[in-house]
C-alpha cells in the first residue's frame, strides 16, 4: 500500500505523508516523501489511528462532527489523537477491520482518494 501510494503521489508530482496501522491503531508501516510537510507526519498517524479505532474513515467524522444540527466536539471521544480530516480509512477484510492507512500532506481530496484507493488493494 505505501509504495502504491508513493508511486500515485510522484505521478501528481506532489509529496505526502503515509502511514498504515494495525486494528488497534498502532503504526506498522510509515513513510514520508522528501518535501513533505514535518506536521504532516502526527497528521497522518493520528488519521490512521482515528480511522483504525473508530472503524470508519475520518472523512465520515468530520463531516458528522461539523454537522449544523447534531455536530458535536471532536473532543467527545476523550482522546486527543482523535482527528476529523479527510484521508484516513480502515482497512476490513473477513468482516473485520485489519488496520487503517492515512496520507496526509496533499489536498484533502486527494488524501481521502489514495487512502481510499490503497485500503482496497488490500481490503474487501
Amino acid at each position: 500500500m505505501v509504495e502504491s501510494i508513493l508511486a500515485e503521489a510522484a505521478k501528481i508530482a506532489d509529496t505526502a505523508v503515509i502511514a498504515v496501522v494495525d486494528p488497534h491503531g498502532e503504526p506498522i508501516a510509515f513513510a514520508r516523501m522528501d518535501g513533505a510537510p514535518v506536521s504532516s507526519i502526527k497528521i497522518a498517524l493520528n488519521k490512521a489511528y482515528t480511522a483504525a479505532r473508530e472503524r470508519k474513515s475520518t472523512e465520515d467524522i468530520g463531516r458528522k462532527a461539523r454537522d449544523p444540527e447534531k455536530g458535536f466536539d471532536i473532543a467527545y471521544f476523550g482522546d486527543d489523537r482523535f482527528v476529523g480530516w479527510g484521508g484516513g480509512v480502515p482497512v476490513w477484510r473477513g468482516g473485520q477491520v485489519v488496520g487503517a492507512i492515512a496520507v496526509s500532506g496533499l489536498p484533502q481530496v486527494e488524501d481521502i482518494r489514495l487512502a481510499t484507493w490503497a485500503a482496497s488493494l488490500i481490503g474487501e
